[in-house]
């Protein structure tokens, strides 16, 4: 039986509060199998276009940005949480699921016209990749996709990125929150 990649990914139930069932990419990231998997699958996807930067969102976004701009001869982007970047930065608020935080950018990492994919673990809510969509086009870059490992398509995120113009993909969808 050929594994999915559904099979790599663990489910916590209330954490890290009541009532929501958290992915764990964990297991993933640990297997051997899976990791690889989930990397040539998004290479795949993006082989032969033309993409300057790949922009990741803090943090388990980099874990997958890394190796996805390395095998597409592209830039590597950190998006990161308030205070963690050293020269000046935009910055943008925003909302997920369960709290609030900031995302930053350096104001010179992208370029205008720069092609960037943005890639992350997880799609929920939307509130942390719609933060980094405007912290990009802040920076002058064109968004090609916005790709994740999961989507939890019962918390509309793809839909807010859809609103921006932005098309999104993801590897893998689990259903309810």
């Amino acid at each position: 039986m050929t594994k999915q990649l559904t099979d790599f990914i663990r489910t916590i139930p209330d954490y890290p509060k009541k009532g929501i069932l958290f992915r764990d990419i964990t297991s993933l990231l640990n297997n051997p199998e899976g990791l690889k998997m989930a990397i040539d699958q998004l290479a795949e996807r993006y082989k032969g276009q033309k993409i300057d930067h790949i922009a990741a969102i803090d943090s388990r976004g980099f874990l997958f940005a890394a190796p996805l701009a390395y095998l597409t001869g592209a830039g590597l982007v950190l998006i990161r949480k308030k205070g963690k970047l050293p020269r000046e930065v935009f910055s943008e608020d925003y909302d997920l699921e369960y709290g609030s935080n900031t995302l930053e950018i350096h104001t010179d990492d992208i370029r205008p016209g720069d092609r960037v994919l943005l890639v992350d673990d997880l799609i929920a809510t939307g509130g942390s990749a719609e933060a980094a969509v405007k912290l990009i086009r802040r920076c002058g870059g064109d968004i090609v996709e916005c790709a994740f490992i999961i989507e939890l398509p019962a918390l509309k995120g793809k839909e807010k990125l859809a609103k921006l113009g932005c098309r999104s993909y993801a590897l893998c969808q689990f259903e309810g929150d």
